[in-house]
């Protein structure tokens, strides 16, 4: 099989990428420019992702759609161990994987740790791996504010399986769903109450349930969390797909039960596009991104409008003295009345 990922020519990288650069890059398959690409579009500059959504809508569909799989679970799950794994098999396999990594960022000052690279040393010096990192800027939903973007480029620059790692299980991370066509949920043997742990609501949406962790001693408490999860499996409302969610126990530093995850998929794959569910999730989810990306298009302006920021401080501080109740000011505010 023809590697076009692992690229011969030199590109040289720049402040800024023109929209040929970024449609021959992204056609090419560079990963260079699809790195800044992305960079791009997490700048503040308005006109940096303008740019790339004009792009966007330059480079054509790619014949064969990449397979995105999504993949959340509680902070020391093994998420990042279970994805090296994973990534190796299917690159082993001939398979072209990109990892959009979403991390959490600092409350305090908006920053990331971005670490996945390091985290997955072995599997980000393969060539027909792509991993990217993206802080998530506070973003509720597991994803970051241009996911949604960030998946089409991969998906256009021809790579077979995307995968998506959140920040975590969280309440609001429903989100990750409206990104992807299958929903991966890890969760840990032998931490407690399990069925506690875990929100129903990621549970009603989890294609699968994989539980890490799997070797050694943890054993037979792996087996006993998957037949928990089997059993709690059944009581869940029926899938929109008419999948029924799968449960399996897997360990990444062993390299156990790696396999059996990538048979689920493509079972539930076959089964998707035989039932023409993907393409109506896939609709779906266009619309979905389409009144987000709207919401965020007038938010962005609104706050672009001269003196809003300043006005916004002063109408703050009215609110802290008790002077205005707090929805008289933001109606005063988004009204821009003096």
């Amino acid at each position: 099989m023809t590697n076009k990922f692992n690229q011969n020519y030199i590109y040289k990288p720049k402040k800024n990428l023109s929209i040929k650069e970024v449609v021959n890059g992204v056609l090419k398959a560079d990963t260079k420019v699809l790195a800044q690409a992305i960079t791009m579009l997490e700048s503040k500059n308005q006109k940096d992702r303008l740019l790339i959504y004009d792009a966007l809508s330059e480079i054509p569909a790619s014949k064969e759609k990449s397979f995105r799989i999504g993949i959340t679970g509680s902070p020391g799950v093994g998420k990042s161990t279970f994805i090296e794994s994973f990534g190796k098999h299917l690159s082993n396999l001939g398979i072209s994987v990109a990892v959009l990594a979403v991390d959490p960022s600092s409350k305090l000052n908006g920053g990331s740790i971005l670490g996945d690279k390091t985290r997955m040393e072995e599997l980000s010096n393969l060539d027909n791996v792509f991993i990217r990192p993206s802080p998530s800027k506070g973003e509720l939903g597991g994803t970051a504010e241009q996911s949604y973007e960030s998946i089409l480029l991969c998906e256009k620059a021809g790579f077979d399986v995307i995968l998506f790692e959140t920040v975590g299980v969280g309440q609001s991370e429903t989100h990750v769903k409206q990104l992807v066509d299958f929903f991966l949920l890890l969760v840990l043997a032998g931490a407690g109450d399990e069925l506690q742990g875990i929100k129903r609501g990621i549970m009603e949406l989890a294609d699968a349930i994989l539980v890490t962790k799997a070797d050694g001693e943890n054993i037979i408490n792996a087996k006993n969390t998957k037949n928990n999860y089997q059993n709690a499996s059944h009581l869940l409302p029926k899938k929109e797909s008419n999948w029924v969610t799968r449960v399996e126990t897997c360990s990444g530093t062993e390299n156990k039960g790696i396999d059996k995850v990538w048979d689920i998929l493509n079972e539930f794959k076959k089964h998707s596009i035989n039932n023409g569910w993907i393409q109506e999730n896939r609709t779906k989810q266009n619309v979905f991104w389409f009144h987000q990306k709207l919401n965020q298009f007038i938010k962005n302006d609104f706050f672009s409008r001269k003196g809003i920021i300043e006005k916004l401080q002063k109408i703050e501080l009215e609110v802290r003295n008790s002077k205005i109740d707090p929805f008289k000011a933001a109606n005063k505010l988004f009204r821009n009345e003096s």
